[in-house]
């Protein structure tokens, strides 16, 4: 049985795998599958400031950052902030565009709001990664 310090370097891991992935893709134009939602998501809260031209890239690299903390364990109280501020970030379509996110709200969710309530598994594993004793480095 693994010690419980390793389980949370591969929770780290995986999580850190994830972000990369998907904070990689939003760099590329029409690959990304949260692309128009994210870029509409800052367009509304921004007030028409932010443009999708550079909250997708300013995302992607966000993601990138929280990517490259979980793998190296550095930083982590910071990337921990980044990770939740993140994390809040992504539950805002839910009520900014819920004609998208529900079929029937709150029960019914679409498929991007599937996609979105998902993350409540990756807010319970940024949880308990940000609440356990991390190995010295």
């Amino acid at each position: 049985m693994l010690k419980p310090c390793k389980k949370i370097i591969w929770l780290r891991i995986s999580l850190g795998i994830l972000f990369l992935w998907f904070g990689a893709l939003k760099f590329f134009p029409n690959v990304s599958s949260a692309e128009d939602i994210v870029g509409r998501t800052f367009l509304t809260i921004s007030f028409g400031y932010i443009k999708p031209n550079v909250s997708i890239p300013f995302i992607a690299f966000w993601e990138c950052c929280i990517a490259l903390g979980f793998f190296t364990g550095k930083y982590l109280r910071w990337v921990m902030v980044l990770f939740y501020l993140h994390i809040l970030g992504t539950f805002f379509p839910l009520f900014i565009f819920p004609h998208e996110t529900w079929k029937i709200a709150p029960f019914v969710p679409t498929l991007l709001g599937q996609y979105i309530i998902k993350n409540i598994v990756l807010l319970a594993a940024g949880l308990v990664i940000g609440n356990a004793k991390q190995p010295q480095n």
